[in-house]
């Protein structure tokens, strides 16, 4: 917002396609799903959570499912250290510096496969000095970790691996960062904020730098920068004040739902189209939301507010009229006519008025009370101290009051209360303005209580549309003994309560193999079985039916 002085970011998004190894993980995850999703498994032993993260883990490599896995050749981190090596040669003579965020997969030094030596590995095969690599695991104190840091500054190391919650708020390394790696996706719009935060900031020496973007086709990794954008989106909308967007659902959740996992396996073109749609019937429906809720607050102005306002405004100018008919031959008189009582006595003399209105308005003062003191031409004078403001006034009333300030100077005040009489006139040309606009606001509120939500058929048709996803990607209209089958225990499953689903997902009941060919599902398979077992109950029916008919 305070618009400073940063680089300017090229971001470059690198889509890789899957390996086979990949493919078939993703598939066997929406196995998992259909029995976690069944109840076939124990929470302790597999659910959505534990799905989820595996999910993350294949996106980003392979072999942090099963080290066993070949590394795939072109894979996000294959992609990472190609482009890593390429920047590190171009600017080898300015000596500009790297981060790379993963956020998965840090060194745990236990022997195990993790992406971090991995990537080092490569990165010194291609030729880069081992010194010039470092993890910011390994300054596990304050101390190592300044030095680190000013090394980086220094170009000393130039390609930094992190993670955010290492790596993030408070690391002032941006004098020399040239590009920035998005290894994997974090989970908020606020990590990776902090992430970018490295290298968008004061005192980089780099007038533009590079931010890539690693994501696996058909995998977790598409969902999770695009539920990325949708948390950035309405933060965006809070923080800025920019759409009328009032209110939204939580969006941080951290597990993928069974549907979900389904679309993702099979690829489904919808889930994208659907998660789309969502947000934008959901802005369309608050946006129609705020319509209503004004037309009822119209509504109620009309049938109540403006009417009681007006009739309040009339009954005031009605009496302004009155008191600037009667006041006027007072105003037209000679001042040598002057007569005013005050505390019952009469004065002509107007100095002599003025010094009894202040006796009189002391007097009330002493013993603590306020009220008529006197009258001028059918006007009644009526006193009061201001204990607050310490000070006194004094209330001019016919059919409307007036008030002025009474001060030290006798005359002074009397010229107050002519002054006050004197502005009758403007009170009620304000007056008379005042009720041309409360008439004006009941007009204009009547055309627009009558004006419908504009944007009604828009709305209308992307909730058909979502209505046709809805029922092209919902699984759970199924009954339990559909999905289940008919095998075991069929009035426990029965009984058993639907799970709630975060976001419905339909996907095909069969995968596809490498070779094309279609590979049922445990769902297919179990629909399978109970149309086998229902053709056989209705075989055996058959013969009975026809003894009952021969009765």
């Amino acid at each position: 917002m305070l618009n400073l002085p940063v680089p300017e970011a090229e971001y470059i998004n690198e889509v890789l396609q899957p390996s086979d190894e990949q493919k078939e993980l993703v598939s066997s995850f929406a196995e998992r799903a259909e029995l976690v999703r069944g109840g076939s498994v124990a929470p302790t032993q597999d659910n959505m959570l534990k799905i989820t993260n595996d999910g993350r883990k294949c996106a980003l490599d392979q072999r942090l499912i099963n080290e066993m896995l070949p590394d795939a050749e072109d894979s996000k981190v294959g992609r990472c250290v190609g482009n890593t090596f390429d920047i590190w040669k171009d600017t080898r003579q300015k000596r500009s510096a790297q981060l790379i965020f993963c956020d998965l997969s840090t060194p745990k030094n236990d022997g195990s496969f993790n992406v971090y030596n991995d990537v080092k590995e490569k990165l010194v095969e291609k030729g880069i000095p081992q010194e010039e690599i470092a993890f910011i695991h390994e300054a596990n104190t304050e101390t190592k970790k300044a030095e680190l840091f000013a090394k980086v500054r220094a170009g000393q190391v130039r390609i930094l691996l992190g993670s955010t919650p290492k790596l993030g708020a408070g690391t002032n390394i941006q004098d020399r960062l040239v590009a920035l790696h998005h290894l994997d996706c974090p989970w908020k719009p606020s990590d990776l904020e902090q992430q970018e935060g490295r290298i968008l900031r004061q005192g980089n020496q780099n007038v533009k730098v590079k931010i890539f973007r690693y994501v696996t086709e058909a995998t977790f990794d598409a969902y999770m920068w695009q539920i990325l954008e949708n948390k950035q989106k309405f933060i965006s909308q809070i923080m800025t004040s920019k759409s009328p967007v009032r209110a939204c659902e939580d969006v941080d959740d951290t597990a993928l739902s069974y549907a979900e996992i389904k679309a993702l396996a099979t690829g489904n073109p919808y889930i994208k189209e659907k998660m789309d749609l969502d947000i934008q019937v959901s802005k369309l429906k608050l946006m129609k939301a705020n319509h209503t809720s004004q037309k009822y607050r119209l509504e109620t102005d009309i049938a109540r507010n403006y009417p009681v306002q007006i009739s309040a405004v009339k009954e005031r100018i009605a009496g302004l009229r009155a008191d600037a008919a009667a006041v006027k031959p007072v105003l037209n008189k000679d001042k040598d006519n002057f007569t005013m009582t005050i505390v019952g006595k009469t004065y002509t003399d107007r100095k002599e008025a003025g010094t009894a209105i202040i006796a009189a308005c002391a007097g009330l003062k002493a013993v603590n009370a306020n009220g008529q003191i006197g009258e001028f031409h059918g006007f009644t004078l009526s006193a009061n101290f201001d204990s607050f403001n310490q000070k006194y006034m004094l209330t001019i009333k016919r059919q409307c009051s007036y008030q002025i300030e009474v001060g030290k100077d006798a005359l002074g005040n009397l010229q107050r209360i002519s002054n006050a009489l004197a502005g009758i006139e403007g009170k009620l040309a304000d007056s008379e303005q005042k009720l041309a606009n409360l008439q004006q606001q009941l007009a204009t509120a009547q055309e627009e209580v009558a004006k419908p939500f504009q944007k009604e058929t828009e709305l209308t048709e992307k909730m058909e549309r979502l209505a046709e996803l809805n029922s092209l990607l919902n699984m759970d209209e199924k009954e339990p003994s559909e999905a289940l089958g008919i095998e075991g225990d069929v009035a426990e499953v029965a009984d058993r309560p639907k799970k709630a689903v975060t976001m419905a997902g339909r996907a095909a009941d069969a995968v596809r193999t490498a070779d094309g060919m279609p590979k049922p599902s445990i769902l297919g398979k179990l629909k399978e079985r109970q149309e086998q077992h229902a053709g056989g109950q209705d075989a055996r029916e058959k013969p009975a039916r026809k003894n009952e008919q021969s009765l």
